[in-house]
């Protein structure tokens, strides 16, 4: 099987399988302190910077300097759209074709944010290739939740909430030639609450915003990483 087509093979599956990982990881993370290793011999990281994470002992890190990232599966949270459409009046209520978009969105905005974070300061070179020194990523974006969604509706009004929402990263990183798992990562991370508890105008701009800063955050403890891993 030739890399290309390996990266291929590494996009969809297992999606489900590791989406119920993330849901029991999620719901205690600190169980990883007491766990053996994994099906799949990741054994548990200790103080991670991240809810959990997992990493095969024997892996080489100092190899990768070039990574190439899958297309984020992303998924909302459960009951996610009922809940948004209970509260809006039938001309803005979120639709199939919005639910779409917004996740083509999210997906394309993370792999922007991880390229521009991980490619600055010439730190690592982002590819679209495997070969002996890329690393593999394969995101998942997890029970998204979106305050206030903007869709496209006539006469739509203003919006006010506390925070933008939350989303749960769930992070595979591969060897791109062999398809070996080196490791894996679960974090959960809220969009940022006015201090005083009061509402503030939400929309588009401030999600965006917020999920820049989330996805940046995300991409800095993924380059802190691999940093430590670099000699020149």
């Amino acid at each position: 099987m030739s890399p290309r087509s390996l990266i291929t093979r590494l996009v969809f599956p297992r999606v489900v399988s590791a989406f119920a990982i993330v849901a029991l990881a999620a719901t205690n993370s600190s169980a990883q302190e007491s766990e053996g290793p994994s099906f799949d011999g990741l054994v548990p990281v200790e103080n991670a910077d991240v809810d959990a994470a997992w990493i095969n002992p024997d892996a080489d890190f100092s190899v990768f300097r070039r990574v190439a990232i899958l297309d984020p599966a992303v998924a909302f949270r459960t009951n996610w759209e009922r809940d948004q459409n209970r509260s809006r009046r039938a001309s803005s209520r979120i639709s199939s074709s919005d639910i779409e978009r917004i996740k083509r969105d999210v997906a394309a905005l993370f792999k922007e944010v991880f390229t521009e974070r991980l490619e600055a300061d010439d730190s690592l070179e982002v590819v679209s290739f495997a070969d002996y020194d890329v690393l593999l990523l394969r995101p998942a974006i997890i029970d998204l939740d979106i305050t206030d969604p903007e869709v496209m509706s006539a006469g739509r009004s203003q919006s006010f909430s506390t925070s933008t929402g939350a989303a749960t990263l769930y992070l595979e990183l591969f060897d791109s030639v062999s398809g070996e798992i080196l490791g894996r990562a679960v974090d959960r991370q809220s969009g940022r609450r006015n201090a005083s508890g009061t509402l503030m105008w939400s929309g588009r701009v401030r999600n965006v915003a917020e999920a820049r800063r989330i996805f940046g955050g995300w991409a800095d403890q993924l380059r802190s990483f691999l940093d430590q891993y670099y000699t020149e």
